[in-house]
């Protein structure tokens, strides 16, 4: 199993996750055209997509659903609040059920409810058969339910969007400072190294940083804090980028570990 990030933060989100002939794009935050051109520096083009899953309806993870599932008649699997919440749109789209396994081409796609302020949002784990690997952002807290459904993954894909001092002395106004640092909201950096600490780190190897805001956050502090939360851990630790995306990373299962990987700052395209 493989996935790239075409893009991860606030202005765009949309990963790629690749099994086999099995290729599933993660939400469509960007235009169609930049979506293209996106996808042609990942060497790939729209037509060789299985799916479009969508986490939920904001804008930075919708905005080219639409157009681009239209254009290259792609089918759309979203929870039926996330279609409601998306209004009027001439979409239609194949229901998810929160928690409930389903299966689309060669991937096991578990849909994860997570606390967000959106209508019936939800996060994914991908699973092969031999591997097993983790979408999760655009989360406000750690449930046990997502403590139990990213116990056991091979790599992950995690959102690490604020630092609480910045967010608290930065540009944000009172009433959106809440609502990033709500249980509805986003993860800190604290948060974030807070659940992998909780998580299998022997099986782990692999950790993507993602949805990094860029006024009130640091990739030095994200970074920092997930690294004194996975201290001893010889995986590889990876930073997704806003305009640069992530380049493919082939993610192992856990026959196919090598006894040491260093711990990487950023990834680079």
């Amino acid at each position: 199993m493989r996935y790239c990030s075409l893009g991860s933060g606030s202005r765009g989100n949309a990963t790629v996750v690749e099994y086999g002939t099995t290729r599933l794009l993660i939400d469509c935050g960007f235009s169609l055209k930049a979506t293209e051109q996106r996808l042609a520096i990942a060497g790939l083009s729209p037509r060789q997509l299985t799916a479009i899953l969508v986490t939920h309806e904001h804008a930075d993870h919708v905005q080219g659903v639409e157009r681009l599932a239209r254009r290259y008649q792609l089918p759309v699997y979203m929870t039926a609040g996330t279609r409601r919440a998306m209004g009027s749109v001439d979409l239609a789209f194949e229901r998810i059920e929160l928690d409930c396994p389903l299966r689309i081409g060669e991937l096991d796609v578990l849909p994860v409810a997570v606390p967000h302020d959106a209508n019936e949002p939800c996060q994914f784990v991908f699973d092969s058969g031999q591997q097993r690997f983790g979408i999760l952002t655009d989360t406000g807290a750690i449930t046990p339910w997502i403590v139990e459904s990213y116990g056991e993954l091979d790599g992950l894909f995690l959102e690490a969007n604020y630092d609480p001092e910045m967010l608290a002395n930065g540009p944000y106004p009172p009433s959106l400072r809440a609502r990033v640092g709500g249980d509805l909201g986003h993860l800190s950096n604290q948060q974030s190294a807070a659940l992998l600490e909780k998580l299998n780190l022997n099986r782990l190897r692999h950790v993507a940083i993602a949805h990094i805001s860029e006024k009130n956050n640091r990739p030095d502090l994200a970074l920092g804090a997930l690294q004194q939360a996975m201290n001893g851990w010889h995986g590889e630790l990876l930073l997704a980028e806003q305009n640069q995306g992530l380049p493919w990373q082939t993610i192992a299962g856990p026959d196919n570990l090598t006894d040491h990987h260093p711990i990487a700052q950023s990834g680079s395209r």
